[in-house]
């Protein structure tokens, strides 16, 4: 039985058919302690969602499907560290990965041992690179560190190297690489000096194709400049779950660092797989980071749901995504340091949550994640908001901006803010014909002139948003930040009755492409494709020779 057949499920539908004629613009009419009971804060945090078109009842209703859903139990289940993620048979503890101290998950089963070891592990290798102790070719100093990874080996760290980056070591390059096109790798290497880069190539299996084509290349080019006289293992680092395998292309084994296989690649920023971002920002700094992800478990393991800021946060997800029947959420950062955070998400989400059948392999008959897309809110207002002011859709939208600039300039962050809010109140409130006409007669318009523009000039408003503000972009809590949004993802997924913690999709894409890169070689093999593939094959053929 999936939630739907459930009471609680039956009494937000019942709420959502009698609160469906409500606009934003009454509901904060007739409530004036509307944003007050609306919004939470946390550490830095404040949590404003008072423009969701909902109610203190709505809230009531969503807590109680959540119990419904015994998400209480869930929460304890995973961090007991029991095998939630059923498909996999692992267990999901990245919370263990910002500990500050154990047993953890119990004093049978205590991984912190391993992971204090390693974290202790990576800030002495970081130290030591940072302060140019760390040496590549003939005894020169590496400068550059390139990360080669993809996915959550690639997104969480280059995520939050952006993020922080107003505090990253001034002299020391951090860059990342994770797309098979040569076009990112190739300009890069133009720019750097193979005696002094250190490469981390970052792969749990050491066997992931864009990683090790990356890495290969990686390779070939410091041999082809540094010939006979290269030492590989100066100029190699790596992250993996399979050691062996590092040490075997060339990195020594004093510089490689586990991976566990209770973390998953998306939750993976804690681990190992931040050691470039540790290296950019300093062990410190990174300490700070953990501490901030740390506080929010603690909030989300004990707070009442009520007030429990990433269980609030999933269940609007659920109302309107469900109830609403919205199919997109929009994420517009008022940031430039957080240029990647809306990619960072759509990987969070959609491939924890992206799935139409139950733990229990039945199929789901309702949706589960939306559609995450977004842009600089900045930027977005000159290219995309036109559609979401206008464009009749349905778009929930997140707003996140720091208070205090990372790279104040006189003014600039007010005005940055000032657009923020704007935006957010103009899509909640809109303009209604009334307005516009008492506007339009200010203007001296003619009744003709004032008729032909008024259909275009009105804003049907009622768009619901909500406003993360952080009072600053530092390590702590941004850490919180991504806590908040990876036990949203966590609490979405036990509404729904998914695992949220497996990714069977991104698997299946991999092994067609590991079947058809040999079918570039070799017609024969291109036979036994599809005749689509077959015919996209022969094209790329004939340009190729």
């Amino acid at each position: 039985m999936t939630i739907t057949a459930s009471p609680a499920w039956a009494a937000i539908n019942a709420h959502r058919q009698a609160f469906a004629d409500n606009h934003l613009k009454d509901l904060f009419a007739s409530d004036p302690k509307r944003v007050e009971s609306l919004s939470l804060s946390f550490d830095g945090l404040l949590y404003d969602f008072s423009k969701q078109r909902l109610s203190a009842d709505t809230l009531r209703l969503l807590v109680s499907l959540a119990r419904e859903a015994r998400l209480d139990e869930s929460i304890t289940r995973m961090f007991a560290g029991e095998r939630i993620n059923v498909s996999e048979g692992r267990s999901v503890l990245h919370t263990a990965l910002r500990r500050s101290a154990g047993p953890f998950p119990s004093s049978q089963f205590d991984v912190m041992p391993e992971v204090i070891g390693t974290r202790q592990r990576m800030a002495e290798f970081a130290e030591r690179l940072r302060d140019g102790k760390c040496l590549g070719f003939k005894g020169m100093p590496i400068r550059d560190v390139v990360n080669i990874g993809i996915g959550g080996s690639d997104l969480g760290p280059k995520m939050m190297g952006q993020a922080l980056r107003s505090i990253s070591h001034p002299a020391l390059g951090v860059h990342y690489v994770s797309n098979l096109d040569g076009a990112q790798l190739a300009p890069l290497l133009q720019t750097l000096d193979p005696r002094t880069t250190l490469f981390i190539v970052v792969s749990k299996t050491f066997t992931t194709q864009e990683t090790m084509f990356n890495a290969n290349t990686a390779r070939n080019w410091l041999r082809a400049n540094l010939g006979d006289d290269l030492v590989s293992e100066n100029h190699f680092a790596a992250v993996s779950s399979k050691p062996e395998r590092a040490v075997e292309f060339g990195v020594s084994k004093e510089l490689v660092f586990p991976i566990w296989d209770w973390v998953g690649g998306r939750y993976s920023l804690w681990s190992a797989v931040g050691l470039a971002l540790m290296i950019a920002i300093g062990p410190h700094a990174f300490d700070e980071m953990l501490r901030g992800a740390e506080r929010m478990d603690e909030h989300f393991r004990s707070t009442p749901f009520e007030n429990n800021l990433p269980v609030i946060m999933a269940l609007i997800g659920i109302w309107n995504t469900d109830f609403l029947g919205a199919t997109t959420n929009a994420v517009l950062p008022y940031n430039e340091s957080l240029k990647y955070f809306p990619s960072f998400l759509q990987q969070l989400e959609m491939e924890s949550n992206g799935k139409s059948v139950s733990i229990a392999g039945d199929a789901l008959d309702f949706a589960t994640s939306p559609i995450v897309w977004g842009e600089l809110g900045n930027n977005g207002q000159h290219a995309f908001f036109q559609l979401l002011h206008q464009g009749g859709r349905l778009v929930p939208c997140d707003f996140i901006a720091a208070v205090r600039s990372d790279y104040p300039l006189p003014e600039h962050q007010e005005a940055l803010l000032s657009n923020c809010f704007a935006q957010s109140a103009a899509l909640a409130f809109g303009r209604n014909e009334a307005e516009v006409r008492a506007s339009l007669e200010k203007e001296s318009m003619s009744p003709k002139e004032i008729s032909d523009l008024l259909p275009h000039r009105v804003f049907a408003g009622n768009q619901p948003s909500s406003t993360l503000l952080l009072t600053s972009l530092n390590p702590g809590v941004l850490g919180s930040l991504i806590a908040l949004y990876e036990h949203k993802v966590f609490v979405q997924g036990v509404v729904w009755g998914i695992n949220s913690f497996d990714q069977w999709g991104v698997e299946l894409g991999k092994a067609v492409a590991n079947r058809i890169l040999p079918a570039f070689y070799d017609a024969d093999l291109a036979k036994t494709l599809d005749a689509s593939t077959q015919g996209l094959l022969s094209f790329c053929r004939k340009q190729l020779v």
